[in-house]
């Protein structure tokens, strides 16, 4: 009865490691393949703030997203 119990939460705890670390995978190439952020948009959110900025600020910028990604 005991060990039924123990085998039971054994896979549990198994099965929530392994889910998480799919998911994990899983959503790091998503986000790699579709990044929430492009340079179209760093650009737009620069304009908007009355800057007009060149390549390199933009390359810049996105380098320091992909960092955190």
């Amino acid at each position: 009865m005991l060990g039924d119990i123990l085998l039971i939460l054994l896979g549990l705890v198994i099965g929530a490691v392994i889910g998480f670390v799919v998911a994990r995978k899983v959503m790091k190439s998503y986000l790699k393949k579709n990044p929430p952020i492009n340079e179209a948009m760093i650009k737009d959110l620069m304009m908007q703030m009355g800057r007009k900025p060149n390549q390199k600020q933009i390359n810049q910028m996105m380098k320091s997203m992909s960092k955190y990604m």
